[in-house]
């Protein structure tokens, strides 16, 4: 087997060298603004098993170039350009890819929440239940 040249960490480290990260209370800080978005990226499993920070909506990390952009027909709503991003997965490496991935498309204000989801539960942040959808209707 080849050895790789790159690491998914290292790739993570070195997008957090580009973009902004943010801690637990500054997130707390910003969430609830209305020119604040915040995205949880994680597997809808993850969210299913594990709750969410409240407010957030969802994005899928494999989707979210997709959703982000208005020429798919994927698009969502909730993607403004002019609007600030904080994206977060369980542990800060997929965020930190995804926030750098929004700002090559254009999007100007993004970060991430370094530690993600782990850091905010172990916090003592409050944390909601998503109940999994029926997703035969």
């Amino acid at each position: 087997m080849t050895e790789l040249t790159r690491t998914a960490w290292g790739m993570a480290e070195a997008a957090e060298d580009e973009i902004e990260t943010v801690d637990v209370e500054r997130l707390a800080a910003e969430l609830g603004r209305e020119d604040v978005v915040v995205l949880d990226i994680r597997d809808i499993r993850e969210v299913w098993l594990e709750g969410s920070i409240p407010g957030v909506k969802h994005a899928p990390r494999g989707m979210l170039e997709f959703w982000a952009d208005p020429e798919t027909e994927y698009y969502k709503d909730y993607f403004d350009p002019d609007k600030r991003y904080i994206c977060y997965c369980n542990e800060g490496g997929r965020s930190a890819l995804a926030a750098k991935r929004l700002g090559e498309m254009g999007y100007s204000d993004v970060a991430h929440l370094g530690g993600g989801f782990t850091a905010w539960q172990e916090a003592g942040r409050d944390v909601v239940d998503v109940p999994q959808k029926d997703y035969k209707n």
